[in-house]
């Protein structure tokens, strides 16, 4: 089965054809780095993730590009509550970012560009835009002319009336039209400026990620992700940028946009107070099983997040493990072809994880009651090398169910020999007590058919 994937410029699925095989362009819009990351925040992170999971399975070249939004109101506003400079608090969640986002087991991209480190080549695209006539300076401004370009709104499936009522256009008496968006601003002496032609001042929000894939991807790359509520203006405003700057040149072939998180079915909002942050719920489970929810909705599908829903996922993981752990007599080696083709498949689908999921567990069910060693082998190696695909079953089953928490390991291992050498000297009685003291310090004992026992942390 070829690669198919939900294109929201065609609004359709379709099957995904690289401009070259041999090495497949995508950029995923990443942080804007003034607060810890939410779990809205990951969703995109592990989304697409997969994607460049299954990119490298089947293409192996892969030169994948998620950026560091470092300039930005939020980040100014940050550092003078702070009294810091922006790029003390930009440093300290770009650290967050990169540790929260390891612990839910992201792989780092190829390249991760800074905006702070692009400002001469965007300021040279701005420059190319007011030159070919689609941007114009006003009142210190420079503003990207949307009437100049006939394409505006195909992205977004909306038209200019629709923009000019939406509330996130802002009318300002300087522009020429009111949908025209910033290209570049002035600052004042409390925000980050830079020199230009325009005098000193920072850059709009859109013409960073345009300048960034140019730089290093190119005029046209094969896909563009992000989460759905940077359709627009976000990438509406990018398309606009790059395909006017390079002559009506292609900007991307393929747009994939996951959907949004709700908690407890109601938005999350700060105003709500239902803002779920990555590092708090790290405490309440480990990063797979956050991982793992995440994925257990199809990616383009609104997500409701729940504490059953994140309960259910560490069950499904336990049961996951636990079959590993049985199978822990075998040594096995991973390789790419050893990723069942059924599950593959369903990633294939427009990476339909729910259904990859499915697949998994049908896997372990199976290597559960496998009996011969050659499909026990077989088993294994397609379960860990399915897992690795969606970025779960990574540890060691032991390590798995001993958990992350402080516990007296070699207590614990001298109360198990304890228990068995009663039960070899079939004092069954002092047995039982030994497995509830051990059952009270928050520990399951698990027996196996040849009498020896494993332990877990529960």
């Amino acid at each position: 089965m070829t690669l198919h994937i939900y294109n929201t410029a065609t609004r359709k699925k379709e099957e995904f054809v690289p401009a070259d095989p041999e090495c497949i362009s995508l950029y995923v819009c990443g942080p804007t780095v003034y607060s810890f990351p939410h779990i809205g925040n990951a969703r995109p992170a592990v989304v697409f993730d997969v994607l460049y999971r299954l990119l490298m399975q089947e293409y192996g070249q892969v030169l994948y590009v998620r950026n560091i939004t470092d300039v930005d109101d939020k980040i100014n506003a940050a550092a003078l509550k702070e009294k810091v400079p922006i790029a003390e608090i930009s440093a300290r969640y770009t650290r967050a970012y990169h540790q929260n986002m390891a612990d839910l087991g992201v792989l780092a991209p190829v390249i991760e560009p800074k905006v702070t480190d692009h400002m001469e080549a965007i300021i040279d695209m701005i420059r190319r835009l007011v030159a070919a006539g689609h941007a114009y300076e006003a009142e210190g401004h420079v503003l990207f002319h949307v009437p100049s370009y006939s394409g505006y709104g195909e992205l977004s499936g909306r038209n200019l009336r629709e923009l000019i009522a939406g509330a996130r256009v802002d009318v300002a008496p300087y522009k020429r039209d009111d949908t025209d968006f910033v290209l570049w601003k002035p600052s004042d002496e409390s925000q980050p400026a830079w020199d230009s032609p325009w005098g000193a001042g920072r850059p709009g929000w859109h013409i960073e990620c345009s300048t960034m894939i140019e730089q290093h991807l190119g005029k046209t790359i094969d896909i563009h992700g992000g989460g759905q509520d940077l359709v627009f203006p976000h990438h509406e405003n990018e398309r606009a940028q790059s395909t006017c700057v390079h002559d009506g040149q292609l900007f991307s072939r393929y747009w994939m946009h996951n959907g949004f998180v709700n908690v407890d079915h109601e938005k999350m909002s700060k105003s709500l107070g239902n803002v779920l942050l990555v590092q708090d719920l790290l405490g309440e489970a480990p990063g797979e099983a956050i991982r793992l929810t995440l994925l257990a909705t199809h990616y383009r599908s609104p997500l409701d997040w729940t504490d059953e829903a994140l309960k259910q996922s560490c069950r499904n993981l336990d049961r996951l493990y636990e079959v590993l752990q049985n199978l822990q007599d075998i040594e096995v080696s991973v390789s790419a072809a050893d990723v069942p083709d059924e599950f593959l498949g369903a990633l294939k689908d427009d990476l339909n994880t729910p259904a990859a999921i499915a697949e998994l567990h049908r896997l372990a069910k199976q290597a559960k009651t496998a009996s011969g060693q050659n499909a026990r082998e077989t088993l294994k190696r397609q379960l860990l090398a399915a897992g690795r695909m969606l970025g779960i079953l990574q540890q060691d089953p032991a390590v798995w169910f001993r958990g992350t928490s402080e516990i007296d390991e070699a207590e614990i291992l001298r109360l198990v020999e304890l228990r068995a050498s009663a039960k070899k000297e079939k004092d069954f009685k002092r047995a039982d007590e030994i497995r509830e003291q051990l059952t009270t310090m928050g520990v399951q004992i698990q027996d196996r058919p040849d009498g020896t026992s494993s332990w877990r942390k529960v």
